[in-house]
Parts: structure tokens; sequence; C-alpha cells
């Protein structure tokens, strides 16, 4: 799910209704879940997209804190 940031993936879940859950393992120390929700359009809504990159953003954030980084 390249939208949301690089190396996010999109897992679909199929039951009675539709979720979608945005994670990110590209990271040694832990899976990232970005960002879960109920699909009731064919297509993504924007402000689920948008939800996950600031999530996505905050997680870059937060590692680049605990590594001893800027605090931007």
């Amino acid at each position: 799910m390249t939208s949301v940031g690089p190396g996010v993936i999109e897992v679909r879940i199929h039951t009675a209704q539709e979720y979608r859950v945005f994670y990110v393992a590209k990271f040694s120390e832990a899976i990232y879940v970005l960002h879960a929700f109920q699909k009731t359009t064919r297509k993504t809504p924007s402000r689920d997209i948008e939800t996950g990159s600031k999530c996505y953003r905050e997680v870059l954030r937060y590692r680049r804190v605990a590594e001893g980084g800027s605090h931007e």
C-alpha cells in the first residue's frame, strides 16, 4: 500500500462485512499496525489512507527518537 507508505501491507478480511488492516513489518523490532477499519465502499476512503499515512509517519518519528535522533 505505497499510498500509505513504503513497505505498508494491506490485509483484507472477508466475512459478512469487509475489513482492512494496514501494517508495516519491515523493521526488525516490531510489526506496527497502522490502521484497521471496516470498508463500506469499493474504494478505500481517503480519510483511511490519510490515517494510515499519519500513523506511518508517527512510527518513523518514534523510531528516530528511540535511536537517539531528532525530535522533529
